[in-house]
């Protein structure tokens, strides 16, 4: 029996949408995740879910581009929290279609879904940084080990949304386009909808990968001992905010969604959360006790040598603010990461056959009792 009502998260067995359907559930508040399991390490969080909620989660393994299961997804739905997505730039360089059909389509059939349901649902989406393109009008110095602004505001107070937006790649340019069309329905449709643009996001459940997630990369790299990549010098900077306090801003944004509807906000660690590159492999060397080992490679195309995440605007609207610091945060995932390493690879919670076929709700829910996925 599916519940009265349920928070929808698409993506939801990522690392993002793990931890916020975590969260949910500690609240008692039924979820349920929408999600094709095609990226590595998810079934992994799927099943450390389905251990701790089964009572109150229910599963729909799908596809995005499906329109027909996301409109089912959505017949229950109280709310929304959209991180489905193509998630790396280099993979919307080498296939910029599936790129669009998954981040701008996708959000596209979602949007559609949503304005057919005839009353209003909240939506989070969650945007990157990369819609303000490479930067590279805004003076830099460079320092020994990283890189900051010329100009005193900036380096106090970041990037801003008052940034113009330039989409420099496919990916910049799929993300973007869902980032506009969902604030544009909100404007046109009156969807309480509100924007996310993201800097670096890590945490537990985090399976990083060298295009996505790559502070969880280089830590689970040097776990096993294996060479880092650095493309450029190693000195760009970014503000990274751990995953307890993106959650705490996700759903502020939807207690206050009169107020943060039709918004976009920069979401991230703020200038008193930067590392560089260098900085972070420092680190990786102070509490492994030995350097770790990295190569240098070309600059790849639009990286932006220095992006700091403004907030401002969000904490004025919510009274938001990060409370993890940097050097605690980065701690707890390397002492998570040092436990999965640890342990063997899990089985996959579910087969990876063809997802956008296994499009019925009813019959692609947990079975509690059964503690599996039940295909029908």
């Amino acid at each position: 029996m599916k519940p009265a009502g349920y928070t929808l998260i698409t993506g939801g067995a990522g690392f993002i949408g793990s931890n916020l359907a975590h969260r949910l559930m500690e609240q008692e508040q039924p979820v349920l995740i929408f999600d094709s399991l095609a990226r590595p390490g998810v079934e992994r969080n799927l099943r450390w879910l389905q251990d701790q909620h089964a009572d109150l989660m229910q599963v729909q393994i799908a596809d995005i581009r499906n329109r027909d299961t996301i409109e089912e997804a959505l017949r229950h739905a109280t709310a929304v929290y959209h991180f489905a997505a193509q998630v790396a730039v280099t993979t919307s360089m080498s296939n910029p279609t599936e790129d669009f059909e998954i981040n701008a389509q996708g959000t596209l059939n979602l949007l559609e879904a949503l304005r057919k349901q005839g009353k209003q649902i909240p939506l989070l989406f969650t945007s990157t940084n990369k819609v303000y393109g490479d930067l590279s009008d805004i003076e830099l110095q460079e320092c020994d080990t990283h890189y900051e602004p010329a100009d005193k505001h900036t380096r106090q107070r970041g990037i801003s949304e008052v940034r113009t937006l330039a989409f420099h790649s496919p990916y910049g340019c799929s993300k973007g386009a869902a980032d506009q069309y969902i604030l544009d329905y909100a404007q046109s449709y009156d969807l309480p909808a509100t924007v996310f643009r993201m800097s670096c996001i890590y945490g537990p459940r985090q399976f990083g990968t060298e295009d996505q997630g790559w502070v969880a990369h280089f830590l689970i790299r040097s776990l096993r001992h294996q060479p880092i990549t650095l493309y450029g010098d190693g000195k760009q900077v970014r503000d990274i905010l751990f995953i307890d306090d993106l959650v705490n801003a996700l759903q502020l944004a939807h207690t206050h969604i009169e107020q943060t509807a039709s918004h976009a906000y920069n979401i991230g660690g703020g200038p008193t959360n930067t590392t560089s590159l260098l900085e972070l492999l420092a680190f990786i060397e102070e509490i492994q006790g030995v350097p770790a080992a990295y190569t240098l490679d070309n600059w790849r195309r639009g990286d932006q040598r220095y992006y700091v995440s403004d907030t401002q605007k969000f904490q004025q609207t919510t009274g938001w603010s990060a409370q993890v610091p940097m050097a605690k945060g980065l701690a707890r995932l390397y002492a998570w990461l040092q436990t999965m390493h640890s342990q063997p690879t899990a089985k996959s919670a579910a087969p990876k056959a063809d997802p956008i076929t296994r499009h019925r709700l009813e019959s692609n829910r947990l079975i509690p009792r059964q503690g599996g996925i039940h295909h029908g």
